[in-house]
């Protein structure tokens, strides 16, 4: 077996190096130093729909928080198999409507299905990018990103284009883990301090206006564009 001389093995290490490296930092946030979150895939979806969610999240609660009027249009970015769209669609009501973002067909396959099931008329399925929500400019008053801001890989350019998708006095919700409490049984990377989260909207144009606790695990964490 032919030994490639010291120098060359000294180049081979360096490269290995900086190609972990530069591999580590497209994985982090270049402003707060978080590590993104893989996706979860079309597969996890029996456990967006656990039982447990109700008393893990009290997502009815989470909406009640949003006070959203009838007729408004909202999206739910990352609606995965609908758990929270449809939920939406009725506080929205008829009048209002919903866009149900997603990376995966398959996800929105999932959704589409369900909305036919439970007859519910005023929800737009879109299939969006992983630096673009493919939602028109300025038509939400709302976007809702539940459990979802920690796994996107381009988060600076979703944050810009979810600005510009934004309504005049719109508002941008996270709902997130709370990384500050260990005793939250959620991988780290899965979880969002409410520093990690100001520091990287606030970068992108968003001010933070209001962070709600009372939720029995998660931030809620409420966004507006900077004047």
């Amino acid at each position: 077996m032919r030994t490639l001389p010291r120098p060359v093995l000294v180049l081979v290490a360096a490269a290995a190096l900086v190609a972990s490296a530069a591999a580590q930092t497209a994985n982090t946030h270049p402003v707060s130093g978080r590590r993104f979150a893989p996706v979860m895939g079309y597969q996890g979806a029996d456990w967006l729909e656990r039982a447990e969610r109700i008393d893990e999240e009290a997502p009815d609660v989470a909406i009640d928080l949003l006070n959203l009027r009838k007729g408004a249009a909202v999206a739910d970015i990352g609606a995965g198999s609908g758990y929270m769209t449809v939920r939406l669609a009725r506080r929205v009501g008829p009048e209002g409507r919903v866009y149900a973002n997603d990376l995966q067909p398959q996800m929105l396959d999932l959704l589409k299905r369900r909305l036919s099931h439970d007859h519910i008329s005023n929800v737009v399925l879109v299939q969006g990018a992983v630096d673009d929500p493919k939602l028109p400019a300025a038509s939400v008053d709302l976007e809702l990103m539940v459990d979802v801001y920690h796994e996107l890989s381009q988060p600076q350019a979703m944050l810009r284009r979810l600005r510009d998708a934004l309504k005049p006095g719109g508002r941008l919700v996270l709902l997130e883990y709370r990384k500050e409490d260990p005793a939250i049984p959620i991988r780290p990377e899965h979880k969002m301090s409410v520093a990690e989260a100001k520091m990287e909207l606030e970068a992108e144009g968003f001010d933070l206006t209001a962070v709600n606790e009372s939720l029995p695990r998660q931030h809620l964490l409420i966004f507006t564009v900077k004047p």
